[in-house]
């Protein structure tokens, strides 16, 4: 009975937000907002029960549950599989319709029109959905048990990394709603910004959590010793992050100087058919990965259709009307507009590089039917060289006042910090073993990065605790965001070009040097968890020659999935991570067993990077609530 009311509810939402879309009257649009979300959730909740119950006469369930599973993973399972995910899509989708709907605004026209896009946009994936993908369908006889969630699944960091993802994916709908009800009453202006950042601050800082925490995962769990592989669908969320980001910096200029109305609008568009078609190259069927669900591609049309009905409507919309677009804000080519402009272009011809690297095999394949592989070279000359001039220039623009600059002062100010940048620099080279000039470029911009925002936030507010406590919570947030930016690049120097990485067969007795860690394997015996049977190494682990610890690196097998898992086992410290996994047994030499250890210096500034970036970003969301609309009684 359960299965059926969350159909029925979806079923229901469908009509709700057609109605949504089409229906004229700003009051109703509101009233079918709150009752899309209402019915979204409540067809969320009934899968979730199935889940928790392990209703085996839900196909959904049996194909992605056990009833041996943890509680934890049979609410993760729900959106750990294609039906799910899709479902808690639109659930998040009619959650930030609910909100433009209860917030109180003088401009009924803009909030009436943002609602109707958004309407629409749910009923697109609602069909999608019930169509092609409902998550209630029923199987007789059920099974005796059901086949379980994939085993690289079952993990705390992916029971929590989609949800955070899709609040960033789906929050750049807002942004694509107002961009394409902007241009239908031609308000896209100061106002405008001010209204939309808030959410696009949202969408970025949940995105950034979101690809911060898929990383961290990717590199505990996966067992390969790294936490980026330009995966095609890693590239799906770093496009539309990348894109955001230069759409936030490009509102705030909206919003200070009236400026760049055209091209904010068509960001907007392009963040969130961008976090479309990563939704579309998960779900087609077209990618191999990790990440992806292998899915019938009669399903990825569907996605491909949605995309280019939305993606092509509000390009045409944007053709027609973007001329009567007009910004009078003049600057001059030394300012505060300029460095932001010219640090976009960086960031969205990066966002392109990836683009094309991501898409171009896909394209190859189909039409010419060639297979061809683009991996980390590609993207290291592409993207790279592109990044750090829009790091340095990040640097240096926050020096730069609004609207007329002069050289004379902007050269005063920028001393300070490039001296310090030069003898960190000078303190690498003599303390580092490795004389790689990628390492100085890169730690070098890092370095700048660092130095120029401690220095501008020195410079605002001179230390004292009168000026740090008026400082807006949005002046905060940049620093911090920044700051963590550059924290985070040392962690990805460090890690990627410094890593040192051994194999070894190895028997009980052995050992194996990397860097200043020595491993001693002891043994490996047999251990069992809930739902799985294991293989666990016992190691002795030394630095610089004296003892500090064990580390337990696992082969584990779930016989339900008949699949094999490697939990790494990790030692951090603020210099480095000793990372250890095990492989299986040589069948050739019984006894003894496949030990890979990676030594990556740096790595926890990484970790550390990413909570600074997403902890900035929640700051300057935080600090725009007198920005944001008061919600109704």
């Amino acid at each position: 009975m359960i299965p059926e009311l969350g159909h029925f509810a979806l079923i229901l939402a469908l009509l709700i937000a057609l109605a949504q879309g089409v229906l004229p009257i700003p009051a109703i649009k509101k009233r079918t907002a709150i009752l899309l979300f209402i019915l979204n959730a409540a067809a969320f909740a009934a899968l979730t029960w199935c889940y928790v119950v392990t209703d085996l006469t839900v196909a959904n369930v049996a194909e992605n549950s056990h009833t041996l599973k943890p509680l934890l993973y049979k609410f993760a399972g729900v959106w750990g599989n294609h039906e799910g995910s899709m479902l808690l899509w639109s659930l998040i989708l009619s959650l930030f319709s609910m909100m433009v709907a209860l917030s109180r605004q003088r401009d009924d026209d803009l909030i009436s029109k943002t609602l109707s896009v958004q309407g629409l946009l749910s009923a697109g994936f609602l069909a999608f959905i019930l169509f092609s993908s409902n998550p209630f369908r029923r199987i007789w006889p059920p099974p005796v048990d059901g086949a379980g969630l994939n085993p690289v699944l079952q993990d705390p960091g992916l029971a929590f990394h989609p949800p955070l993802l899709y609040m960033g994916y789906v929050g750049f709908s807002v942004a694509f709603a107002f961009a394409v009800a902007g241009l239908l009453t031609g308000k896209i202006d100061k106002n405008w910004a001010r209204l939309v950042r808030p959410w696009i601050l949202f969408a970025w800082t949940a995105l950034s959590a979101g690809i911060a925490l898929g990383s961290w995962w990717a590199y505990y769990e996966l067992g390969w010793g790294g936490w980026w592989f330009w995966d095609p669908v890693e590239n799906a969320s770093l496009m539309p992050w990348l894109a955001g980001t230069a759409l936030l910096h490009s509102v705030i200029v909206l919003e200070k100087r009236d400026t760049l109305k055209r091209w904010v609008a068509l960001l907007a568009i392009l963040t969130f058919s961008l976090s479309m078609l990563g939704t579309f190259l998960v779900r087609s069927g077209v990618l191999t990965s990790v990440h992806a669900f292998a899915v019938d591609p009669k399903r990825g049309l569907f996605i491909l259709a949605l995309l280019t009905l939305y993606t092509g409507g509000a390009l045409a919309l944007y053709a027609w009307k973007a001329s009567a677009l007009e910004s009078k804000a003049k600057f001059s080519v030394l300012s505060r507009e300029s460095a932001l402009i010219l640090n976009n272009l960086f960031m969205t011809t990066g966002c392109a590089t990836v683009f094309i690297g991501t898409l171009y095999p896909l394209l190859a394949e189909a039409l010419a039917e060639t297979q061809i592989s683009v991996g980390p070279p590609y993207f290291h000359a592409t993207f790279i060289p592109l990044m750090i001039p829009a790091l340095l220039l990040m640097g240096a623009g926050i020096f730069i006042p609004w609207k007329q600059g002069d050289l004379k002062s902007l050269t005063s100010r920028l001393k300070l910090p490039l001296f310090a940048t030069l003898i960190g620099l000078l303190l690498v080279f003599f303390l580092s073993q490795s004389k790689m000039t990628g390492i100085y470029l890169g730690l070098g911009t890092a370095l700048w990065l660092a130095v120029t925002t401690i220095a501008e936030f020195i410079q605002r507010t001179e230390l004292k605790p009168a000026r740090m406590k008026s400082l807006p919570l949005s002046g905060w947030g940049m620093s911090t965001a920044h700051l963590g930016l550059a924290i985070a690049l040392f962690g990805m120097i460090g890690s990627t070009l410094l890593m040192q990485e051994k194999v070894a067969l190895m028997k009980p007795g052995d050992t194996l040097s990397i860097g200043r860690y020595e491993l001693k394997l002891d043994g490996v015996g047999a251990t069992f968890g809930t739902n799985y049977a294991a293989n666990t190494a016992a190691i002795e682990l030394k630095a610089d020659g004296r003892v500090i610890g064990a580390l337990q690196p696992e082969r584990r097998y779930y016989p339900v999935a008949q699949q094999g898992t490697t939990e790494a086992a990790i030692r951090k410290s603020w210099r480095d991570d000793i990372y250890v996994a095990l492989g299986d047994e040589d069948a050739q030499k019984p006894g003894h067993y496949v030990v890979r250890a990676y030594m990556h210096p740096l790595v926890p500034y990484l970790w550390l990077g990413y909570a600074l970036i997403a902890l900035g970003g929640f700051l300057a969301f935080a600090g725009t609530k007198k920005q944001l609309p008061s919600l109704s009684s």
